[in-house]
């Protein structure tokens, strides 16, 4: 048994939606060769996705959809592409569009199946986390749901309950929306709220119907919600969720968008609370599921700067490691003149030159009482099913 898993391939870095594009796969390249200088990444740890079946695409995505992303990624026009998110700004069609969006769906299937099956304790798939992705449209720089085809193999393969949280400053819809009436899989976001940012969901109203009813989870955040108060709140909804559903397996959608210097979102976090949060959910899932962890990327639009640090420091977590304070001037001097802005020398933020965010304490008071708000709603309903 390999312990943690790193789910890699060079085609991963090709889901390269325009040149302008914010999403910016360079991003994968950064934080694979951090980790390398550093010594966190060992040859024995990287896997190759296994081989997909298409056919497992239409368990979650229409196959009329199917078709016209195939269509269109070989350069054929359709009559419906902008019907189905394709061909936006936010979603442009590339050449081999299909081809890659698959790639990193096989590659978050396989972190799941290694995890489920035994093979390793935690696994990660830092190219998926594409989660806005819905049954019949592409959205929000997402054309297939792999995460939501990660967890449907969890349950249709080996029968297990999947706890979902996702902390990307953007509200996890695409997962939510597909798992919304199942009984297997309980959904917990942690985001920017959907008044201010896209895509506009998760309110604390949305909690799952039928076999699903109390299993969807939203916390929507104040905007330069800060460290301290998305700490609280944390800790107000995650432990209690995941204790009350008990999950086998925790997936975790660890977008690096809600760090401060994020140009798509408003949130305040730093580094360090980033890295308090993936230690927390490592410390969750050895208390509820013996360990069993899948992690993936998401967002992150501060390529160069941000999204490095912060996987490094996930990767860091999931080996019960930690990321050195300063880091390698041979991996800055591999990178630096291949891309526009100078990298960090430290691992973590500069707090001191941070200026103090106005209205602070307002903001952490208004998330403080939507969490109890929240949690005291789910509670009666978690109570009413049991009785």
């Amino acid at each position: 048994m390999n312990d943690v898993v790193f789910i890699f391939d060079p085609e991963l870095s090709a889901y390269q939606l325009a040149d302008s594009h914010p999403f910016k796969p360079i991003r994968l390249d950064l934080t694979r060769s951090l980790l390398r200088e550093t010594g966190l990444l060992t040859d024995d740890q990287e896997t190759r996705p296994d081989p997909f079946d298409e056919r497992k695409l239409s368990r979650l995505h229409h196959k009329a959809y199917i078709r016209a992303v195939k269509a269109t990624s070989k350069g054929k026009s359709h009559p419906d592409a902008f019907g189905y998110g394709l061909g936006t700004g936010d979603n442009p069609i590339f050449p081999g569009m299909h081809d890659i969006s698959t790639k990193i769906c096989a590659a978050t299937v396989t972190a799941v199946d290694q995890v489920a099956s035994g093979k390793a304790r935690r696994a990660a798939n830092f190219a998926g986390g594409l989660h806005h992705a819905l049954s019949n449209r592409a959205s929000g720089f997402c054309i297939y749901n792999d995460l939501a085809l990660g967890i449907d193999h969890a349950i249709q393969e080996y029968g297990l309950r999947v706890a979902y949280l996702d902390i990307d400053a953007h509200h996890g819809d695409g997962v939510q929306w597909l798992f919304y009436d199942s009984a297997f899989v309980m959904t917990i976001s942690l985001h920017e709220s959907g008044r201010y940012l896209f895509p506009g969901t998760g309110h604390t109203y949305e909690v799952g119907k039928g076999p699903g009813r109390g299993l969807s989870v939203n916390m929507p955040l104040e905007p330069f919600t800060e460290d301290d108060s998305f700490e609280e709140v944390f800790e107000l909804v995650v432990p209690k969720a995941l204790e009350a559903f008990r999950p086998d397996l925790i997936v975790l959608q660890a977008g690096a968008d809600m760090h401060r210097y994020d140009p798509l979102a408003d949130l305040a976090l730093s580094l360090q609370a980033m890295k308090a949060s993936y230690q927390r959910v490592c410390e969750l899932a050895d208390h509820l599921c013996e360990g069993k962890l899948v992690v993936t990327g998401g967002g992150g639009y501060d390529p160069y700067r941000t999204v490095p640090r912060a996987w490094a420091h996930l990767w860091a977590c999931l080996n019960d490691h930690a990321v050195p304070e300063a880091l390698p001037e041979s991996w800055r001097q591999e990178w630096q003149e291949r891309i526009p802005e100078a990298l960090p020398s430290n691992s973590l933020d500069d707090l001191n030159s941070w200026q103090a965010v106005p209205r602070r304490d307002e903001i952490a008071s208004h998330n403080r009482v939507v969490a109890e708000r929240l949690m005291s709603t789910l509670v009666q309903i978690w109570q009413e099913d049991r009785s």
